[in-house]
């Protein structure tokens, strides 16, 4: 029965998460994307998720592992066509997330027309921060999100700058992909994604709502 699941620990049952790409304009062109007219869609595995405390692997297979910082948004109460009305009802609360992305892979992949797979879904690619509760985000649509390399602050941007928003989204999901509950919904990043290397610290915030601190490291 869910009721014997905690929300608030989502990343250990939660069946999914669904990302959102390009979901600020000025991250789309720094990466010479077209503005997109409708979300871009993609998923990691559960199995994605990493916790404070562990570090992220740079996979074996990239020399180019990127950061982008994210709000999730947890998903409290499933649905199927959810409307944009009443979606922020199956929101159970957020966490700051990155979205670790091998770019020479990404690069690669889209020069082939094949699935971003292999650049967004491996282990650790999903570092995750604790659970805050809905209260504690009023705003979901103009909050700051931040993140820092070695105490060097690479993106600084604000939820107010997305493309779609987050009861779009939820709506738009819903149609496609039946959302459950524990499910993770990352909402895309600001501009100022880059490289981090082995032994780099990253430090990522929500305002002064939540922060983590993360370690690189190689398998």
């Amino acid at each position: 029965m869910s009721s014997a699941r905690n929300v608030t620990r989502f990343w250990e049952w939660g069946k999914k998460i669904i990302c959102v790409g390009r979901n600020y304009a000025d991250h789309a062109k720094e990466l010479k994307n077209a503005v997109p007219t409708e979300p871009v869609l993609f998923l990691k595995p559960p199995s994605a998720y990493v916790k404070e405390g562990s570090p992220i692997l740079v996979p074996q297979y990239s020399s180019n592992l990127h950061h982008e910082v994210e709000l999730g948004v947890v998903i409290g109460k499933g649905g199927t066509a959810i409307p944009r009305t009443s979606a922020m009802d199956h929101v159970a609360g957020y966490a700051l997330c990155l979205d670790m992305t091998a770019r020479d892979i990404q690069d690669e992949c889209k020069s082939k027309g094949l699935p971003w797979t292999l650049a967004k879904a491996f282990n650790t690619s999903c570092p995750v921060s604790e659970f805050v509760p809905k209260e504690k985000i009023p705003d979901p649509g103009n909050v700051r999100i931040w993140l820092k390399v070695n105490d060097q602050l690479r993106q600084d941007g604000n939820t107010s700058q997305m493309i779609f928003s987050i009861p779009f989204l939820i709506s738009y999901i819903s149609e496609i992909i039946t959302l459950e509950e524990g499910d993770l919904i990352l909402t895309g990043t600001p501009k100022g994604v880059s490289n981090v290397q082995e032994h780099d610290e990253l430090q990522a915030g929500i305002e002064d709502i939540v922060s983590m601190t993360f370690r690189v490291d190689r398998l």
